[in-house]
């Protein structure tokens, strides 16, 4: 394996010049590539010694494109649900194929990867530039379980940027849910619960049991105990209708449920559309509510009518997910001012968190403040004196 510089004349004369890398790959067949920089092929030498003596070394004419890695890994995710088939498929074919779908994945390198985030930023938003990047990490990660690339270099960037960015407390306090921007105030909440009408039972539920919008719309009458006062979560219904069981395993919970809430719910059984397969809020056909429906004839109604509104005069809050961050903030917040003053591990059982951290990172910064109560003013005296 070597680095070395060809030279050849050119037809009109003038002098060309190129550095060439020769190798032999793990199958034992020698290999030629060139570069016109010394550095490049320099770099490449040594990326490409270390993935030989790996065995995953994967040479330009036996790689495929991002486009076909994209489409192997949408043929792999067959068995998921519709929806998160169908938004990985908008990643691939609205966003990945077009900016890269023509490059070979060992050519994919950490800035090309960097110039497509930048592209991706100038026409969408940040959180879509997120999960396409997302998307894309995980196209090249089944890849290399192919065995048909030799890095991942979308984990290259993150672990670049996490040493650049470093632990800092300053760092980490970036992008936290904030009250009355991401949060409706407790204020907020009691003004809305008067106005509301159309989808009131399921806004009500979302307001006091933290229950995710696919759980409310497939949330059935019989895991509703109106004399325990407590919602058992174990189905979901997506937005193409289709019912099955939650996500994940740490989803399939009981949330108790505070007595007014309880009662509204013993109230809308009885007016409940009693051709609806059990569901505990359906449509008047029996139906599924749809999440547009309840979120724009119920929510954002009620949150005009309540004056909760941004400059333009429109919904405040735009989908119920805001209610979920409620819930949460107010299963936190300490009794004498209005919540429920639950340790964290409490808030990720009924949140369905897959782990403490997920909870952690998003409403530990939501526990309010000990530094100034009287029991800290009167523990501080104590040992002044």
């Amino acid at each position: 394996m070597s680095v070395r510089k060809r030279t050849w004349e050119n037809r009109d004369g003038s002098q060309g010049e190129a550095w060439i890398v020769n190798y032999t790959d793990q199958g034992g067949t020698r290999r030629m590539k060139s570069f016109e920089l010394k550095r490049d092929a320099d770099a490449f030498h040594a990326t490409v010694n270390v993935d030989v003596r790996r065995g995953l070394h994967v040479p330009d004419s036996q790689s495929i494109t991002a486009a076909e890695a994209a489409r192997l890994w949408l043929e792999s995710s067959a068995l998921l649900e519709r929806t998160t088939r169908v938004q990985y498929q908008q990643h691939a074919n609205l966003h990945i194929t077009p900016l890269l779908g023509a490059v070979k994945l060992s050519q994919l390198t950490v800035p090309m990867v960097r110039a497509f985030e930048d592209k991706l930023a100038k026409d969408r938003s940040p959180a879509m530039v997120r999960k396409v990047l997302t998307s894309l990490g995980s196209i090249l990660a089944d890849a290399q379980e192919r065995g048909l690339v030799a890095q991942n270099v979308v984990s290259s960037l993150r672990r670049n940027r996490k040493k650049r960015r470093g632990q800092g407390a300053e760092q980490r306090a970036q992008g936290k849910l904030e009250i009355g921007i991401d949060i409706p105030t407790p204020d907020e909440i009691r003004r809305i619960i008067p106005r509301l009408t159309v989808h009131r039972p399921t806004i009500l539920t979302a307001i006091f049991a933290g229950l995710r919008a696919s759980e409310l719309r497939g949330q059935g009458w019989p895991d509703i105990d109106l004399k325990r006062a407590a919602i058992r979560v174990r189905q979901r219904t997506d937005r193409y209708g289709e019912t099955g069981p939650v996500k994940s395993l740490a989803g399939n919970r009981s949330v108790p449920v505070p007595l007014p809430l309880a009662n509204a719910l013993r109230e809308w059984k009885l007016a409940c559309p009693k051709n609806a397969p059990a569901l505990a809020f359906p449509n008047a056909d029996g139906s599924p509510a749809s999440w547009k429906d309840i979120v724009e004839k119920g929510f954002h109604l009620a949150e005009i009518a309540a004056g909760v509104v941004d400059a333009e005069g429109k919904a405040k809050y735009r989908g119920l997910h805001a209610l979920r961050h409620f819930y949460a903030s107010w299963c936190l917040n300490r009794k004498e001012d209005g919540g429920l003053g639950l340790p964290l591990n409490n808030v990720k059982e009924r949140m369905g968190h897959a782990s403490i951290q997920i909870t952690a990172d998003l409403y530990g910064h939501l526990f309010p403040p000990k530094d100034d109560d009287e029991e800290f003013a009167a523990a501080a005296q104590a040992l002044w004196r």
